[in-house]
């Protein structure tokens, strides 16, 4: 066992002072000192040699210097690259190194990670509690089967006004289309900004968002709002984490992440200046930043361009001849019979839906090609009922 925490020297000189007196056996002491037989050995054999100058503790550090040390102008690149990036970890600036020396200069990840915290440029990192893994919905193939968008949390800029960044990235290449500032997060923002997205990348199959607004509302029909609707018909199909999961869609919040850490601490005085470091941020995380889960790649370099592209003018939807065609009104209803009333759904007020009777009453209601819910035309006091699909 260790010596006991009071000066480890004092311990020593009191151990050589009990053991001089002859009056106590070896394993005596080592109880009464809670050390082992062989230090207490070692202690005496010390002391017999050298005298109580013996019993200070001696240097661990390496006698001259190691064949394997890392060169020199090597640790100075990798200073200057901590300096430039200072939020990225050793296996990024790891990954960089070989753009300017030979790779049999270059060390390990591990020394890299040690040479950072040699220079105290490592920031300790807290420990997590462990819990169940939830698995993530979605897991792409391919480029554009999946985006994720949201708006990250907004922040104070120096102006005293709140920054909401839109967020819009390809969930399989990582790659980040936008970054987008808002002063409100809203349906015409998002919507605007959407329209340049897809205007040059294409569009994808999915849209994977949380459930706040303008994306989704846990109260509409299949958490449908204008803009799913919209993203419907220009043939995306909405999706959505389940209600307080965002870890659901962690590749997006680790994003977030990243991002929050370089633009929003500290912000940029007014929009104009914090969209620049957003568009920096973008910049550098697509084509400079090595990805991890990219095998050190960066998204710019991995992800591909959709092969479907976005439709300016939206295509007329026409529903089969066994469906009944019915227009929602202003108020999200549609008329049902001659005197009854059915509320669809707010956001798809002047849009036609298709009902399809399956039997007893039950109707399978569609927008265009998407199933909405189920409608129960069980008259109670004159009025019939939409039921979800979930009951």
């Amino acid at each position: 066992m260790p010596w006991k925490e009071s000066t480890t020297m004092e311990q020593k000189i009191e151990f050589i002072c009990e053991w001089r007196t002859g009056n106590h056996t070896i394993t005596e002491l080592c109880r009464s000192f809670e050390i082992s037989r062989p230090t207490a050995y070692k202690i005496i054999a010390r002391f017999e040699e050298e005298g109580y100058e013996g019993l200070r503790e001696l240097s661990r550090k390496p006698r001259g210097t190691h064949p394997n040390a890392t060169d020199e102008m090597v640790v100075g690149g990798i200073l200057l690259l901590k300096e430039k990036h200072k939020l990225w970890g050793a296996k990024k600036i790891h990954k960089l190194l070989y753009n300017d020396f030979s790779e049999e200069k270059i060390p390990t990840v591990l020394t890299v990670h040690n040479i950072l915290k040699k220079h105290g440029l490592v920031s300790p990192q807290k420990r997590l509690r462990r819990v169940k893994p939830i698995h993530p919905i979605f897991d792409p193939k391919l480029c554009n089967e999946v985006w994720s968008a949201d708006y990250k949390g907004k922040f104070l800029m120096g102006n005293k006004i709140y920054c909401h960044p839109l967020t819009i990235a390809d969930s399989k290449s990582r790659f980040v289309f936008t970054a987008k500032g808002h002063y409100k997060e809203n349906l015409a923002s998002a919507k605007a900004e959407f329209t340049k997205v897809f205007r040059k990348y294409g569009i994808p199959q999915q849209i994977h968002t949380d459930n706040g607004s303008p994306f989704g509302s846990v109260a509409a029909i299949q958490r449908f709002t204008r803009l799913s609707y919209w993203f419907i018909e220009l043939g995306i199909m909405p999706v959505y984490s389940d209600p307080s999961h965002p870890e659901q869609n962690g590749r997006h919040e680790r994003m977030h992440r990243d991002l929050k850490a370089a633009c929003a601490k500290p912000s940029a005085h007014d929009l104009k200046a914090q969209q620049r470091r957003l568009n920096s941020f973008v910049k550098e995380y697509n084509h400079v930043r090595p990805h991890e889960a990219l095998e050190m790649q960066t998204p710019a370099s991995v992800h591909e361009f959709s092969t479907r592209p976005f439709p300016e003018k939206i295509v007329r939807f026409d529903y089969d001849s066994e469906l009944k065609v019915l227009k929602v009104t202003r108020n999200g209803s549609v008329r049902w019979g001659s005197y009854n009333w059915v509320y669809v759904s707010a956001s798809l007020q002047g849009k036609h839906i298709g009902a399809l009777e399956m039997g007893n009453g039950i109707w399978r209601i569609f927008y265009r090609n998407v199933f909405l819910g189920f409608l129960a035309t069980i008259y109670h006091l004159g009025q019939a009922k939409l039921r979800s699909n979930l009951i």
